[in-house]
């Protein structure tokens, strides 16, 4: 029985404020898929990276405060564990969902390992229990996922709009055995 209920989703983050906590290693490993979704980052920390000094990134260089989660829609909190709680209980204040880097009791969000090949995406997570294994899980997957599954999804696609609902799986399962022939 898993000791947390999850709940697996994808953000739309294109275009919407996402608050960073941390200056160091731990946030800019995590600023670039914030990019790469289109979020407008801000980040806040005594000390910042160069890493972090990206265009179009919003630097603040100071401690957190709780007013920065304001009109955020997603935070990350990637400081100390002393900071992380403090960043954890603003965020619940303001009923906003936060990822705290390797400190589960404060994230109401887990980031997975995630395997991204075209347009399909697959994450796996551990719930917070062990980062080191879903990033193994996450390699494994890369590994049996085909090249060609962006081929698979163009077919996928195309069925969903011409074939009735009841028939499309068994229509893109005769096809995918098509393709492996």
């Amino acid at each position: 029985m898993p000791s947390v209920d999850l709940f697996p989703a994808f953000l739309r983050l294109q275009g919407r404020a996402v608050l960073l906590v941390g200056g160091g290693n731990v946030a800019a490993a995590k600023l670039p898929a914030l990019l790469a979704a289109g979020a407008g980052v801000t980040v806040v920390a005594p000390q910042i990276g160069s890493e972090l000094r990206r265009p179009g990134v919003q630097l603040l260089q100071r401690a957190f405060e709780p007013a920065d989660l304001d009109g955020k829609w997603f935070a990350v909190a990637a400081a100390p564990p002393e900071i992380n709680r403090q960043v954890a209980a603003a965020a619940l204040e303001r009923r906003i969902f936060l990822n705290a880097a390797d400190d589960r009791d404060a994230a109401s969000v887990f980031l997975g390992g995630v395997v991204r090949k075209g347009d399909v995406i697959v994450a796996v997570s551990t719930g917070g229990r062990a980062p080191a294994f879903a990033a193994l899980l996450r390699q494994a997957l890369e590994r049996l996922l085909p090249n060609e599954i962006g081929s698979w999804l163009d077919l996928a696609e195309n069925l969903r709009k011409t074939a009735p609902p009841g028939e499309r799986r068994p229509a893109l399962l005769r096809a995918l055995q098509e393709l492996q022939r």
